[in-house]
């Protein structure tokens, strides 16, 4: 007892440490009044507890002690394990009492911890049938669904113990940070130019110039980059907590790893490989100060989050959270207990479910009020929309629910409509007036016109002025379709110009894996070449694709190093590759200097002509907001041959000052062209603002002084776009 009496004396020096706690929502709900302390009611293995705080959680921290709280529906009993940091072998057991189990709940107070002197996980007993997809096994250490940081994989690429999986443990964090008086920018869907990036792939090469490479603070040391770029939105993959081991292996002498992080170990847990820093109790401070800084100056941050498969893999892989603690609710099983793969990667969340979608609601809840982030993009978001039997749903409960829930009521909402089982839905994913979809339509169809196939131009209008048939404006917004024509899956945008086929040799698969059909287009030669004549057509056909996709409607997405060309070498599946295939190799940035200011000026004219991005008030000289002028104008029709096109777009300025004209001229043919342009009205001119077949000279082959009046005839070069705004006379 003597011993219990000394941890218990700890109460008081614990009230100082842990003053700046409180739960998440100010936990008035558990918290005694001020003066009043919660008192023990038992002892277990020498610790003084109590019931704790049921509606909390995961691990939450008082002034009274840390309280632990784990649901589970098929569990007998449930255990406690504490650990000495980076120690195998739990200290204490300590088994919730019967009366600590209320419901599928068990929560228990523990008194007398010090957050900094302990790691946590659970172990659950109850019935093991595998037909019946019950896993219960009273010896498997699980770690908490909930856990707000994971301990075991600090560095990158380490594995603990060679061959084996990890035993994960949590780590209670300190949630103190302080975000002043930082607001929610809510930037207007239509409006973002979305920059999709790799934490550590954006900086890791040590041509980045950064001090922390790879890192969270790596990234804060661009911002500065990323501002002067002028996009207004990041889209970073995966962070929370992944387990780059998986599957990792070697390659003709080189390591690969599970690298993209599209495997979660923890959905609650920053991943702290991406740290520069140890911050054992505070993990989570350098990414929230990389995204306070973002807000700071105008960026938003959206989440690629993976809610369609877990890290647990299929019958082969390992056991250490959900299918130890709900296997046959959190899984879509099939009849005998085996698991559905909608995702390609072994298992597929059952994310209809109330336990789980309750949880994936608290985890999208927990990423917006705690680390402030801006919007989620939805990784294999079809699986999302599939019921416990893996057949699609026409209203799915969890898409409703997150689209309906308060607190995310004006994040963004993006999904991937499509699975790895072939269930497509692309301009049908259900909606609820709040979701947005990545077009893979607009990827496709565009892709082909620009590279000159026949047929395509009237899909290419299409999607070029919001894909209105997958996308009707008066249901869906200005917003559904988040158009873009490269990202981490597949070419980068100078590759997709400088390959016919994929080269994906160096991730061991005999060039299986990877996209057959990237729609790409060598320009005569298969990879690099000093053959100049190619290279100026690779570097034009990169401008006319950045040019088509500025002047879409709907939000807009690139990836990131496509603004100074970065390769691949081909590989179109670089999800394995922990180099300078995947790496951003920021020497690029010099050579390829005409190409990076190109699309800085392209993005900046998108953000000053708002008829670009979204209808306006209509134009006082009575233009339709959009009109299609082929050849010749106010000429909508195409044929199969057809590979010239003309969109203008017309309405007031956003300041309602002027009228705003903007056309946009492309020619996908490998001859000039003639175009007659539609006349202005008698106080304009046409000003030719973009003209992707200019030479490139002192950074000035952005604009060309050339003017056009009713009844001229615009000449446009073989694979080029021309890009005009109407201007008032002098």
């Amino acid at each position: 007892m003597e011993d219990v009496t000394m941890r218990a004396e700890g109460l008081h020096s614990m009230d100082d440490h842990n003053a700046g706690f409180g739960l998440e929502d100010g936990g008035a709900q558990h918290r005694p009044q001020r003066g009043v302390k919660l008192q023990p009611l038992d002892v277990i293995d020498g610790y003084m507890v109590r019931p704790g705080f049921y509606n909390r959680d995961g691990a939450t921290a008082s002034s009274n002690g840390v309280s632990f709280t784990i649901h589970s529906h098929g569990a007998t009993s449930c255990t406690l394990l504490l650990f000495h940091p980076q120690e195998k072998e739990p200290y204490a057991k300590l088994k919730f009492p019967e009366s600590y189990h209320i419901g599928n709940t068990y929560s228990m107070l523990v008194f007398g911890l010090r957050i900094e002197d302990f790691e946590y996980a659970f172990q659950l007993d109850g019935p093991y049938n595998k037909e019946k997809g019950l896993l219960f096994d009273k010896d498997t250490v699980l770690l908490d669904p909930y856990a707000r940081a994971v301990t075991g994989q600090r560095n990158w690429g380490e594995r603990p113990e060679d061959g084996e999986y990890f035993v994960y443990h949590a780590r209670v964090v300190e949630n103190n940070f302080d975000w002043g008086k930082i607001k929610q920018l809510e930037i207007p869907l239509e409006d973002l130019v979305i920059y999709e990036m790799h934490v550590r792939g954006f900086t890791k090469d040590k041509s980045s110039g950064v001090t922390a490479r790879g890192t969270y603070e790596g990234l804060r040391q661009k911002i500065p980059y990323l501002k002067d770029l002028g996009i207004n939105a990041i889209e970073l993959m995966p962070i929370f907590e992944f387990d780059e081991m998986e599957n990792a292996r070697v390659v003709d002498g080189v390591q690969l790893y599970n690298y993209w992080g599209y495997n979660t170990v923890c959905f609650f847990a920053p991943n702290t490989g991406y740290s520069s820093v140890v911050e054992h109790n505070h993990e989570g401070d350098e990414l929230k100060q990389l995204i306070y800084e973002l807000k700071q100056n105008g960026i938003e941050v959206i989440l690629d989050v993976v809610f369609n498969h877990t890290a647990e893999g299929n019958e082969d892989g390992p056991s250490f959270s959900f299918k130890g603690i709900d296997n046959n609710i959190y899984y879509i099983l099939t009849p005998d207990g085996h698991y559905y793969n909608f995702s390609g990667c072994g298992n597929a969340l059952n994310c209809n479910h109330p336990m789980t979608r309750r949880f994936i609601i608290d985890c999208l809840r927990y990423w917006v009020t705690e680390y402030r982030v801006d919007g989620f993009r939805f990784d294999l978001a079809s699986i999302l929309a599939r019921d416990q039997n893996g057949e699609p749903m026409m209203n799915p409960p969890i898409l409703q629910a997150i689209a309906c829930d308060s607190i995310l009521g004006k994040v963004k909402l993006i999904a991937e409509a499509w699975d790895a089982a072939g269930l497509y839905q692309v301009g049908h994913f259900p909606a609820y007036n709040r979701w947005s979809e990545w077009n893979g339509r607009y990827r496709d169809d565009i892709r082909r016109f620009l590279k000159g196939d026949e047929g395509m131009a009237g899909a290419a209008i299409t999607r070029i002025t919001g894909s209105r048939d997958l996308y009707d404006p008066m249901d869906r917004g200005q917003s559904a379709s988040v158009n873009f024509l490269n990202c981490h899956d597949g070419f980068t945008l100078y590759d997709m110009y400088s390959y016919n086929m994929k080269h994906n040799e160096k991730n061991g698969w005999n060039n299986t894996d990877g996209d057959n059909n990237g729609n790409s287009w060598n320009c005569g030669v298969e990879g690099h070449t000093d053959d100049p004549e190619v290279e100026k057509l690779r570097r034009r056909m990169v401008k006319n694709a950045f040019v088509t996709l500025m002047c879409s409607r709907g939000p807009a997405m690139f990836y990131a190093g496509d603004e100074f060309c970065n390769t691949q070498f081909g590989n179109n599946n670089a999800y394995c590759q922990d180099n300078l295939i995947s790496w951003l190799d920021w020497t690029r940035l010099e050579e390829y200097q005409e190409i990076h200011d190109f699309f800085r000026y392209m993005i900046a004219f998108r953000k000053k002509h708002a008829v670009l991005r979204k209808p306006t008030r209509e134009a006082a000289c009575g233009f339709p907001d959009i009109s299609i002028h082929n050849d010749y104008p106010w000429n909508a029709r195409t044929n199969h041959t057809s590979r010239l096109i003309g969109v203008m777009y017309a309405g007031r300025d956003e300041a309602d000052e002027k009228d705003d004209i903007v056309f946009y001229a492309m020619n996908a043919f490998w001859k000039p062209l003639e175009m007659q342009l539609p006349g202005l009205p008698q106080n304009m001119k046409w000003k030719v603002c973009i003209n992707t077949s200019v030479e490139y000279e002192d950074g000035k082959n952005i604009e060309e002084e050339t003017e056009f009046h009713f009844g001229s005839k615009l000449k446009i070069p073989p694979r080029s776009a021309v890009v005009l705004v109407g201007e008032e006379e002098a």
